[in-house]
């Protein structure tokens, strides 16, 4: 196994992961030149329109260093990236690789310096105990500070600062180098401990088939084979044909074919110890293969692996079938998805305006917009998709407390005895010229700083504790807006704290529209009443008859306005005679819109659903 490199890139959004990523392929020859593309390991067309990561994607190069380099028997070196994306909301794919490698890149954008998630991803990837290369990318950029941004990362990893790598995925400069130091400083897998650095149990034999062990790190699902998992081999060898289980899924199955990535699947004898690759099971059956799981020989007592901890939803939202036809086609889409996005949850749900629906669960709001637009892409699905929220604990007055995720779902106001919710302790990085304009936005989202402390020169850190519900409130794009695009963020959850919280309701002619209720907190309910109607008032199209748009929370109307009805001119086929004649006309359409607005119910197109849930 001394040949063999595991390791990832930690990276920012756009701070070059994907072209570096190309790069590496290019050097060792893994893809065709006349194949190459841009953002090779995003397969995804969201992903490269974009321009972001968003799924991980393991590959498999072998090539052989500049002359003088150590080889093990003359053999080429086997180097297993994991690509892996960039953005918050995806940090549970991160740490999904990182649990799979021994080493990764920590690379910086040489225009931006670091970031706030970087430091997040960073933080996870020293408690893992991996080996960390630092580079600095984008060096060919006429706006690059080389030198300034070494002398960052330097500092914080605490090295010298000629150990700081430079290279430009653009122009291929450094690459080689890079991978050299991959080489150098990532050490080889070993059997002795697992990639998270736990104690495996030792004297295990390396040639006994009865001691195969290999961690789960992700898996997709094919209609012809069945469930395929991507597996980081400990111990053993895993051949094709080989009876194995899942330990925890508990689950029997043949390796139908094993394999390994170069981008595309290539299938192979055998996959050893220390290697990163596929297994086939042929298993169709909906959640036995699970992230984090061990597969080992079918009947072996070996020690299951550590894995890794089951992502928790931070945003809720609900999905419908804009015609319920399409609900059976929504619960299957939801469930392929759920095979390649293992942080995606969903449940039924019913309701008496949009039928039967789902209850997602997901990981922030770029991810609630990402798993949308592939269930419209891919899945071709018109939806409704309701106000995302967080989750809360409430207390009713009658002593019984409990989780609510869902606005609609929240008591009303004069049952409430006290709601709990989630906070979160949030890293800002912003050049220090901002944070006159930053320290208000903070503020009016309810957070208070906790500390603020120079980063590097002319660059500030804020840590501040925040209420998650604020936090989902359009934060990101606002502190872009204050910081002109300079301030970076990350997050992590924190412990539950009491809440002032009420839930806005909003009545379209007289009736409850669910998809329509969020949860505010008490001060601004008026505020946020007065802007839902206005802009429901705005946007929903005029009916036959008057239409009365409010706003309703703590147990009154807070806000009212009236969309008028369309008109006719029942009279314009008329003319000449008496008055009278048009007078029994208008009487005939003032009774007959009179009792529309009794009976009639308010059409509300997908479009206004969907521009009702848009950021402010």
């Amino acid at each position: 196994m001394q040949h063999i490199r595991n390791f990832s890139i930690i990276a920012h959004i756009d701070h070059g992961k994907s072209t570096l990523a190309d790069r590496f392929l290019e050097l060792t020859h893994t893809v065709e030149r006349r194949k190459m593309r841009a953002q090779v390991l995003d397969s995804m067309e969201l992903e490269r329109e974009r321009g972001i990561t968003i799924k991980m994607q393991p590959v498999r190069m072998l090539w052989r260093p500049v002359q003088g380099f150590p080889l093990e028997n003359g053999r080429e070196y086997e180097l297993n990236l994991i690509d892996t994306p960039g953005h918050i909301d995806f940090s549970y794919e991160v740490s999904r690789a990182l649990c799979a490698v021994e080493g990764a890149i920590l690379l910086v954008d040489a225009t931006q310096g670091i970031q706030a998630q970087t430091l997040t991803t960073l933080r996870s990837a020293r408690e893992l105990g991996l080996a960390i290369v630092p580079a600095v990318s984008k060096i060919d950029s006429p706006l690059a500070r080389v030198d300034e941004v070494r002398a960052e990362l330097a500092l914080l990893l605490e090295v010298p600062k000629e150990s700081v790598l430079m290279c430009s995925g653009k122009t291929g400069e450094g690459v080689a180098e890079l991978l050299q130091a991959v080489i150098e400083r990532v050490p080889p897998p070993s059997t002795t401990k697992s990639p998270q650095g736990n104690a495996l149990t030792p004297g295990l034999s390396k040639t006994s088939p009865l001691e195969v062990r290999a961690l789960v790190f992700d898996f997709e699902y094919s209609d012809h084979q069945g469930v395929i998992v991507y597996v980081r081999l400990i111990d053993g060898a895993i051949a094709k044909g080989d009876v194995l289980e899942f330990v925890a899924g508990e689950k029997k199955f043949q390796a139908l074919e094993v394999g390994t990535f170069s981008p595309t699947p290539i299938p192979c004898k055998q996959l050893d110890a220390g290697a990163i690759g596929y297994v086939v099971t042929g298993i169709k059956e909906p959640g036995v293969a699970r992230v984090g799981d061990t597969v080992r020989a079918y009947g072996a007592k070996t020690t299951p692996l550590s894995g890794f901890a089951v992502p928790s939803p931070v945003v809720w939202a609900s999905v419908y079938p804009e015609s319920q036809d399409d609900f059976a086609g929504l619960r299957q889409a939801l469930m392929r998805l759920h095979l390649t996005d293992a942080s995606l949850s969903f449940e039924e749900e019913s309701s008496g305006v949009l039928g039967r629906g789902f209850r997602i669960g997901l990981l922030g709001m770029l991810h609630l917009e990402i798993v949308t637009e592939r269930l419209y892409r891919e899945f071709n699905l018109s939806l409704v998709v309701t106000t995302p929220t967080i989750t809360y604990e409430v207390e009713t007055k009658r002593g019984e407390r409990r989780t609510v995720y869902s606005p609609s779902l929240f008591p009303e106001y004069a049952d409430i005895a006290q709601v709990w919710e989630p906070m979160s302790a949030v890293d800002i990085i912003l050049p220090a010229e901002f944070l006159g304009a930053v320290t208000p936005l903070l503020f009016a989202h309810e957070a208070s700083i906790e500390s603020t402390e120079n980063f590097s020169e002319g660059r500030l850190v804020i840590r501040a504790l925040m209420p998650l519900r604020e936090l989902m409130r359009n934060f990101f794009d606002k502190l872009k807006s204050a910081s002109q695009g300079y301030a970076s963020i990350s997050y992590a959850l924190r412990e539950l704290r009491p809440a002032d919280v009420v839930r806005l309701d909003v009545l379209v002619a007289e009736e409850q529209v669910p998809a329509f209720t969020r949860i505010v907190t008490r001060h601004r309910a008026y505020e946020e009443a007065t802007a839902a109607v206005e802009k429901l008032y705005k946007i929903l199209p005029r009916q036959m008859f008057a239409a009365k748009i409010q706003g309703q929370a703590l147990g009154r109307i807070l806000s009212s306005k009236t969309l008028p009805a369309m008109s006719k001119n029942v009279t314009q086929h008329m003319y000449g005679g008496d008055r009278t004649r048009k007078m029994k006309l208008w009487e005939k359409q003032k009774k007959g819109k009179a009792k529309m607005k009794e009976r009639g119910k308010v059409n509300i197109p997908e479009e206004v659903f969907l521009k009702m849930i848009k950021s402010e």
